[in-house]
């Protein structure tokens, strides 16, 4: 979000917003269940029927020491990567540094027990391991080793897997040109038939055009693998638009992924987001007017999807400098015409000013990420927030959000009561279960300030809350190429509730996870699972246990259990 030099530094400092945003007001929820509601302590939220995790901040505890910094070029990013590099299922981490170099930190937490990370040297030199800002893991070689993308400010890099947690430099041998840009935003997705995955990348501002920042934001990427050898030809996705974040999507439940891309605005004059259409063997093309999709201008910086209303179609999460907004497809849509309309305000999920302090400037968002927290069985959307640096227009104190959902009533904010109201300026995060006892935790990567990490220690027992839900996390393994399935939607029927959960790489805000993907169940002890694989083909049922990780191997008729140590 800012720019190539202090005069435009002072310039985005300058920044007047005239926003007159009126806070978002919370209908009071109610349940016709038999369950006994907790009471909570007189407050505003009081009525708020759902159990709060508490979140405890142990990054020093567990050994995880780390810093995104560095000038104004380090605005923007400082992203995460979890997933497994060592083979024993447990997410380890890759952390982003900006000025200072990238961090490896492998899990050494016993399931159930205290968090507890070890430093690892990532092998990459001074020169190549600073200057990144986000990181996605990926199985690029399909070798059943992750892979790793490294977003940089210069060359980006594909990081092999060696296994054991030992990486190499692997640009030449894929064919992948690593560029000169400033990347902030990755996807990938397996196109129809192809042995290795599309990969997407987004590019900010390009400091090197006349005038820069002003009206120079680099052309975004695509990368298509070419042959078996697994070269990669590029695309330039042109206009761009300072993207900070995209994401490939079966908007329409097609089958057929196209591209999604958030953009700041404040570079570029009639910027706007992007979709654009994806189809095999044929040039990508933005999506018009004409075709139902509805011009959107924000400081577009992360995205998140997932289903909300179970009708197959995804919703989309977009923060920014302001407010965020919720798309949902509008009526007049179709499964040719992407036509948006906006229920953030409906949902409760605006999250335009601070919900602790005095100051009522508007937010800045980040990271953006749904994923259920407390296991009820309704998504929460979780929001990183923090001023790009000390714009005086946009809140100084803005703590990240947890919106927690209450189902079709939309989402109630329960980010202090659940602990992660700090004063940082949270920028990437991933929510994942780093020791493996069924509830999410939750990194956050701050700018200028140490990384956060926040164990969930289940419901909080001092307001008489009943224990969170049940839950089940799922493993896919693909045969073939894209062993992980990345693109397929995993479908979970409890009683008359139907979930999805889609198997993704990309959006939020230059982070990215690969691994189990975490359910939450409520009271529901089993659970009927069908895989909807990356190639349409759709697997029989399975019948599994709750609270346990499950792997459902394409090849096999029946799924396995996995006991972590």
């Amino acid at each position: 979000m800012m720019s190539s030099s202090s005069n435009s530094l002072a310039l985005k400092l300058a920044l007047t917003l005239a926003l007159a945003l009126p806070v978002t007001s919370v209908s009071t929820l109610a349940m016709a269940t038999g369950i006994e509601i907790a009471k909570a302590p007189p407050s505003a939220e009081a009525e708020f029927p759902f159990d709060t995790p508490s979140l405890t901040e142990q990054a020093s505890e567990a050994g995880l020491d780390h810093v995104y910094d560095g000038p104004w070029e380090y605005f923007v990013g400082g992203g995460a990567a979890s997933f497994d590099c060592n083979g024993d299922r447990m997410p380890d981490l890759l952390l982003a540094g900006g000025a200072n170099p990238a961090q490896l930190f492998v899990n050494r937490s016993l399931a159930g027990g205290a968090l507890e990370f070890q430093s690892q040297d990532l092998g990459l030199g001074q020169n190549r391991s600073t200057k990144v800002l986000g990181a996605y893991p990926i199985d690029i070689d399909n070798d059943a080793v992750t892979d790793v993308v490294l977003l940089r400010l210069g060359e980006n890099l594909i990081l092999k897997g060696l296994g054991d947690c030992e990486f190499a430099v692997a640009n030449r041998s894929l064919g992948f040109d690593g560029g000169r840009a400033w990347s902030t935003g990755f996807s990938a997705i397996w196109e129809k038939d192809a042995k290795r995955p599309t990969l997407a990348i987004g590019n900010y501002v390009d400091q090197t055009a006349p005038g820069s920042p002003w009206g120079t934001c680099e052309d975004n990427t695509l990368h298509r693998p070419v042959g078996t050898e697994g070269t990669y030809e590029v695309t330039a996705l042109t206009p761009g638009h300072c993207s900070l974040s995209l994401a490939f999507t079966d908007w329409n439940n097609s089958g057929q992924a196209d591209l999604r891309i958030t953009n700041d605005r404040q570079y570029h004059r009639g910027g706007q987001e992007q979709l654009w259409q994806m189809r095999s063997g044929s040039p990508p093309r933005l999506y018009r007017t004409a075709e139902g999709w509805k011009p959107l201008t924000i400081w577009g910086m992360g995205i998140a999807q997932a289903d909300l209303n179970g009708d197959g179609m995804p919703e989309y999460a977009l923060t920014s400098m302001g407010d965020t907004k919720l798309q949902t497809l509008a009526e007049e849509a179709d499964e040719t015409r992407p036509h948006y309309r906006d229920i953030a305000f409906d949902k409760g999920v605006t999250a335009h000013r601070p919900y602790k302090g005095a100051d009522l400037k508007p937010s800045t968002g980040w990271h953006a990420q749904f994923a259920d927290l407390n296991n009820d069985a309704h998504l929460d959307l979780f929001i990183a927030k923090g001023n790009v640096e000390a714009m005086p227009d946009f809140a100084a104190f803005d703590p990240d959000n947890l919106l927690m959902g209450n189902g079709a009533d939309g989402f109630t904010e329960r980010g202090a009561e659940a602990g992660i109201a700090l004063d940082r300026k949270g920028r990437g995060a991933v929510i994942e279960d780093f020791n493996a006892d069924g509830m999410l935790d939750l990194l956050v990567v701050n700018r200028g300030s140490p990384t956060s990490l926040f164990r969930n220690r289940g419901a909080r027992a001092d307001w008489g809350h009943r224990s969170m839900g049940n839950w089940l996390a799922i493993e896919l393994q693909n045969t073939g190429a894209n062993r992980n399935a990345v693109g397929a939607k995993i479908h979970i029927k409890t009683g008359n509730l139907n979930q999805t959960r889609i198997v993704q790489i990309g959006g939020g805000h230059a982070s990215g996870q690969l691994g189990f993907v975490h359910v939450g169940l409520g009271v529901a002890e089993r659970a009927r699972v069908r895989v909807q694989w990356p190639d349409g083909e759709w697997s029989h049922e399975y019948r599994v246990f709750a609270n346990n990780f499950t792997v459902i191997d394409r090849a096999e008729d029946s799924a396995q259990y996995w006991y972590p140590r």
